[in-house]
């Protein structure tokens, strides 16, 4: 690989948005670099023993879609390269990405795809059971759910959107927060306090999720055991935008500031997927984004290019 080569689009991450962008840049007849800090990673959708919402693709495991997705791009010719990013600088029109214990690159534009994580509880069970009745998406996942018994923990909009999502699908909801408080909306309380199939546990704080093969109960810190078939965490998720401090706009909350074209406040900078601020995180989301911010990309070289 030439070091000093200017790249055409620079895509940070490799999750489904960022694949999409490759994707749909490389059609764009572009030179694609996509870098990314896991050896052949595909993103959080690996962490999916199923996946029942992708168009077409019914009852796929995570990860064979983020192979499937891999596979696409890499036979288009988009070049890949293991690392970590640890910094940005404008050169002239183009950019500088500076990368852990190699070479800056030197691009036109990037696309960032690095995504958002969940917080987790931290308590014990959690990792051994995420995919086997711990998750950190009902709208993923609640469909697995269906006649079965779920808590939810937060106290959040999030959360109470999910306790109330999961009341349509599953016999009995337990809505478990450690306040006495919701932070999330008063109205969706109330409509979660009328469903009789829903019971609602505040000042309660998990201990630990049990089971053997799957979940089989959530044991909270006062010493109550609540039987359930699944546990969906809702506390809360966190953008990987630390390093875009000072680079675009971000939000309160941390997320950058671009609508579906992808667009951010530094012109040639662009955002896709879970990173970007939006209502609903699912992979069809990330994947309309990459092709959106890609396209973006596209128009942009050609008007710098011809400016």
């Amino acid at each position: 690989m030439n070091e000093d080569q200017l790249w055409d689009v620079l895509i940070i991450g490799s999750g489904p948005a960022g694949l999409s962008a490759a994707l749909y840049a490389k059609r764009a007849n572009l030179d694609v670099l996509v870098i990314e800090k896991e050896y052949r990673g595909t993103g959080q959708i690996t962490e999916s023993d199923l996946v029942d919402n992708y168009l077409g693709l019914p009852n796929i495991n995570g990860y064979d879609l983020g192979e499937a997705f891999l596979g696409h791009v890499e036979q288009l010719g988009a070049e890949f390269r293991e690392g970590t990013v640890e910094g940005f600088e404008k050169e002239g029109k183009w950019w500088k990405v500076h990368v852990a214990n190699s070479q800056a690159i030197r691009t036109k534009t990037v696309i960032y795809c690095a995504g958002a994580s969940h917080r987790r509880l931290g308590v014990d069970g959690e990792a051994e059971f995420a995919g086997k009745g711990v998750s950190y998406c009902a709208v993923c996942d609640g469909a697995f759910y269906r006649g079965k018994d779920t808590a939810v923990i937060g106290g959040g909009d999030t959360a109470l959107g999910d306790a109330l999502y999961l009341s349509d699908l599953c016999e009995r909801v337990y809505l478990i927060h450690r306040r006495e408080e919701f932070r999330g909306s008063a109205s969706t309380v109330q409509q979660l306090q009328e469903k009789e199939n829903v019971e609602i546990l505040t000042s309660a704080v998990p201990k630990k999720i049990v089971g053997e093969q799957t979940v089989t109960a959530l044991e909270l810190k006062d010493g109550r055991s609540i039987p359930v078939n699944g546990a969906f965490v809702a506390v809360g998720m966190q953008p990987q935008t630390g390093l875009l401090q000072g680079i675009v706009k971000l939000d309160d909350a941390g997320y950058v500031v671009a609508d579906e074209t992808g667009v951010t406040s530094e012109p040639g900078f662009f955002a896709a997927g879970d990173v970007r601020t939006k209502a609903l995180r699912q992979v069809v989301t990330a994947v309309s984004d990459g092709a959106n911010a890609a396209v973006s990309a596209a128009e942009y070289i050609k008007q710098m290019q011809v400016s």
